[in-house]
């Protein structure tokens, strides 16, 4: 019987926590004999998560929170990276590659579309006012030791 493991942590969105986010979510998925690619894959979908919670949720609420939960059940792992911002006005326009709404910050517009390419689904919840949940999951390649 497989087990669900978990964990969920808040903090508040300040852009020094995105590299904190980055190493605790490692770390709890490291658990796994995963991949080091898969682990930096991870890394990199969490870091621009997080950085876009920041940046474009809470642009004008520098008091705002970020919540991350992350699920293992067996070789699959689920991210949920959530915000109580502004929301997102349109979605699909969001994740289309390169578009930005902060150009003079220097943002390449890529977040979506790197969180595409390293995960395996992605999903996007948002109400304007409320907040952004973005749900991501992805199939582990473990060990044959890890899959028994």
């Amino acid at each position: 019987m497989i087990k669900r493991n978990f964990m969920t942590m808040e903090f508040a969105a300040l852009s020094q926590n995105e590299s904190f986010a980055r190493i605790a979510v490692a770390s709890f998925i490291s658990q796994l004999d995963v991949t080091l690619e898969e682990i930096e894959e991870i890394k990199t979908v969490v870091s621009e998560a997080v950085t876009n919670s920041i940046i474009h949720g809470y642009e004008e609420n520098p008091e705002g929170t970020v919540r991350i939960s992350v699920a293992l059940e067996g070789d699959i792992v689920e991210l949920e990276i959530e915000d109580n911002g502004k929301g997102i006005a349109d979605v699909e326009q969001a994740m289309q590659p390169l578009f930005t709404t902060k150009p003079e910050l220097e943002r390449s517009g890529m977040g979506f579309t790197i969180m595409e390419n390293f995960m395996d689904s992605i999903e996007v919840a948002t109400i304007i006012g409320q907040g952004t949940k973005i749900r991501l999951t992805k199939r582990l390649s473990l060990t044959k030791a890890m899959q028994n």
